[in-house]
């Protein structure tokens, strides 16, 4: 009996390779399918991958030949253009250039609407890194220690509002006097009559289409000459109204160290 029942067990023992035979070969079928699957070139995507790196960098774009029926008609590779990519620093340039040139033009338009008042010497036009400044001599706006603005002055100021109101830029306007005091129930000092005064040019220009949000008045007093205040001619050149259209010029900032105390 134990004799007969090895003799079974041997016998089933001689048939298990057969699992392991089929086993191996799925699994080598398998491999043969992936290999088969990685070799083959969507063509599709290729040729949106291609497409989109041509728009990216300027190239030509290329059509894929490639399939898994013509390996042998594979078209030789295009020759790629070197890529001109622009520096930081002349991007940079051509802002200001740009920039440059946009306050040039203005000022030349101001020049032209103000050529009467420039030639008779009651208003200055310059352009400076800040931006474009138009100086204006006080007797041309309003009448001895007055802030109302003269009918006189409307043409004038009517003109620049034409040339600014379809700009952009900020625009500070400015109220300075000389140094002969003035106290009045409107205006106790020269402060007071230089910030209403620059208060007068800004409303006007609200009035005729510039932007509120790019107007600022500020009133100076006699801080800020630009003449002695020795003669009548110096006090008349120092009392003026200022526009200045601030220039988008980025500025240039240095940050200071701190200095350990007793190092310097």
């Amino acid at each position: 009996m134990t004799r007969r029942k090895k003799h079974e067990d041997e016998a089933d023992n001689h048939e298990r390779w057969l699992v392991s035979y089929a086993d191996f070969m799925t699994l080598l079928f398998a491999f043969f399918v992936v290999m088969y699957a990685v070799s083959s070139v969507n063509e599709g995507k290729y040729r949106v991958l291609s497409n989109a790196l041509g728009s990216a960098f300027g190239q030509a774009r290329i059509t894929p030949q490639v399939g898994p029926h013509n390996l042998d008609q594979v078209a030789p590779p295009l020759p790629l253009q070197p890529l001109q990519l622009r520096h930081p620093r002349s991007r940079s340039n051509d802002t200001l250039r740009r920039e440059k040139e946009r306050m040039t033009a203005m000022a030349r338009s101001l020049l032209d609407v103000l050529a009467p008042l420039v030639r008779q010497g009651k208003v200055r036009v310059t352009q400076s890194s800040r931006g474009v400044n138009i100086e204006i001599n006080a007797s041309v706006l309003f009448a001895a220690g007055e802030a109302r603005l003269t009918a006189e002055s409307n043409q004038a100021l009517t003109a620049v509002a034409a040339v600014l109101k379809d700009d952009e830029h900020a625009i500070q306007v400015e109220g300075h006097t000389d140094t002969t005091p003035i106290a009045t129930t409107l205006f106790p000092s020269n402060w007071e009559l230089s910030a209403v005064r620059a208060s007068s040019v800004v409303r006007l220009f609200i009035e005729n289409g510039v932007a509120k949000q790019r107007l600022t008045a500020l009133g100076y007093g006699d801080t800020r000459p630009v003449d002695a205040n020795d003669t009548p001619e110096q006090r008349q050149r120092n009392r003026r109204v200022e526009v200045v259209i601030l220039s988008e010029l980025p500025e240039t900032v240095t940050e200071l160290p701190v200095y350990p105390s007793g190092t310097r």
